[in-house]
């Protein structure tokens, strides 16, 4: 049922408003479904009511594929992410607030702005777009302006060039297509990617220990929830909605990690036989007459090397870059107001 759009281009606004109200909806449904289990299982081990809400959430996603076939009707999965951020914020202000103190208070609603202004920038963040032409010259050019010549698309490969199929774009340091944050993950996103995930982290694991708080406070641990009380049973599904959440995306966290101490992407990882970088080919023994391919890492060199590659050309050259668009745009603005008559 979730499908991010190309953002490079833009729907129409009828389509856009549509596909947020779907979002919306099935968020809403999606944590209604998940409150069930507090409601009905409260005095149950919180390993069961976890695994019975990650149970739900994968029946919920089942459910809205079954929709979108029927029905037509497609979400947003970047609205989706974001009605999810509103709903849980929405819970913690009419509900677990008043468990926190002013000084957690005022860092968690900053933790939000920021995920979400985090959010904004990767769904319009140019990820590495570079043009490519099979015909004539063979010429690739960076979405900068920056033109390079190749003798084939080989090439491509040796500069780590990826195509990506969702967006129908080349992709300079493509790691993957992200379908939650709408755009792919590449060379001049990838730091505000990990940063970002970094964010999401910290916001749940504090959403966590507050909604803890207020359900320590209301007197509910270990016994049946009332079930004239939404409120608490609200607190109680988020909470556990967030705890799903921190635990995924810490291993996810982690596998990027792994990725930059090792110089590679999670493309690369993947589809690693169809780059040749990659491919080691090993001949056969004597008498025998069949050969082998397995996997080398070409980019490697060692852990301190590729972290000091990783700040070089993803945050220090990222950061020169947009330094530079912003220099461009300030003095095409005062140009233009030098030229402006009067």
């Amino acid at each position: 049922m979730l499908e991010s759009n190309d953002q490079r281009k833009f729907s129409p606004s009828s389509e856009s408003i549509s596909r947020c109200i779907v979002s919306c909806t099935f968020v809403l449904l999606t944590q209604s479904a998940l409150s069930l289990v507090p409601l009905f299982f409260s005095a149950s081990p919180i390993l069961l009511q976890l695994s019975l809400s990650a149970l739900l959430q994968v029946l919920a996603v089942g459910f809205g594929r079954v929709c979108r076939r029927v029905t037509g009707l497609r979400a947003s999965a970047p609205a989706f992410v974001f009605f999810n951020i509103l709903f849980v914020w929405g819970v913690y202000i009419a509900v677990v607030r008043k468990a926190v103190s002013r000084l957690a208070d005022i860092i968690f609603n900053g933790e939000i702005i920021m995920i979400v202004t985090g959010l904004c920038s990767i769904l319009s963040s140019d990820p590495g777009f570079v043009a490519y032409s099979s015909t004539g010259s063979d010429e690739l050019t960076e979405s900068s302006g920056f033109k390079v010549q190749f003798n084939d698309e080989n090439s491509l490969s040796q500069r780590r060039v990826r195509y990506c199929k969702n967006c129908k774009a080349y992709i300079k340091g493509f790691d993957h297509h992200c379908p939650a944050f709408g755009n792919c993950i590449g060379q001049n996103n990838y730091a505000l990617f990990m940063v970002l995930i970094v964010g999401f982290i910290i916001a749940e694991a504090s959403y966590l220990v507050f909604s803890s708080q207020f359900v320590r406070k209301s007197g509910f641990v270990g016994r049946n929830m009332p079930k004239n009380n939404p409120p608490q049973v609200l607190a109680v599904s988020t909470m556990l909605f967030s705890l799903l959440q921190v635990l995924w995306q810490v291993g996810f966290l982690m596998w990027h990690v792994y990725c930059v101490c090792f110089n590679i992407r999670t493309d690369e990882w993947i589809n690693w036989k169809k780059y040749p970088e990659f491919q080691m080919i090993t001949q056969s023994q004597s008498g025998e007459s069949f050969t082998t391919v397995q996997f080398r890492n070409p980019y490697d060199k060692g852990i301190l090397q590729n972290l000091k590659e990783f700040y070089r050309i993803h945050i220090f050259k990222v950061a020169v870059q947009e330094m530079e668009i912003w220099r461009s745009q300030n003095l095409e603005l005062e140009l233009k107001g030098i030229t402006k008559p009067v």
